[in-house]
């Protein structure tokens, strides 16, 4: 083999291997998901929710959060109406929730209060949560998600969550009017 053709071959390789490289890290953030809130809150449930066994896209996950999100989870303390904080990197809730991706789950948005100022949004976010995409509701609760938009995109820079309990029911306000709360609203 000549040298030149020995080097055209390794040039071709790196080519491919940079061209490939550049396609991947081109791939996330879809538009789609960072161009708007409901984007954003749509891939937020969308990235968790899948079948048992079922890969979640922990990269599209990645392509949602700033760079070191806070994420914090709550829980309760057995025997006890004490609840613990516990702050956590996005790598390591998905380390914690494997085994929750493993069973399937499904968690949708059903209602959503949000409020702006400049470039920060507060939402809050009202969720469910089945076993199957169209079972019976399992829990509910409500995230707390503040974004970001640095003028071209939207960014959670952190969330926590609590999930609704006995004692613990979401106010009214967090959750979808029924159609009889608007009867007769436009007549």
């Amino acid at each position: 083999m000549s040298v030149r053709l020995l080097w055209l071959s390794a040039g071709l390789l790196v080519f491919v291997l940079c061209n490939r490289g550049a396609a991947y890290a081109a791939e996330y953030p879809l538009r789609s998901d960072v161009e708007s809130v409901d984007g954003i809150i749509r891939a937020y449930y969308d990235v968790i929710s899948g079948p048992a066994g079922a890969k979640r896209d922990l990269r599209r996950d990645e392509s949602l959060h700033f760079p070191d999100a806070q994420i914090i989870v709550l829980k309760r303390e057995p025997g006890s109406d004490r609840t613990v904080a516990r702050k956590l990197t996005l790598r390591q809730f998905h380390e914690l929730s494997a085994p929750i991706f493993e069973q399937g789950i499904y968690e949708t948005e059903i209602h959503r209060v949000q409020e702006r100022f400049g470039s920060i949004i507060h939402v809050w976010s009202t969720y469910e949560t089945r076993a199957e995409p169209q079972g019976r509701p399992l829990r509910r609760g409500v995230n707390s998600i503040q974004l970001y938009h640095d003028g071209s995109r939207f960014w959670i820079t952190s969330w926590i969550y609590d999930a609704e309990r006995p004692g613990q029911q979401i106010p009214a306000r967090y959750l979808p009017k029924r159609p009889s709360d608007t009867k007769g609203a436009g007549d």
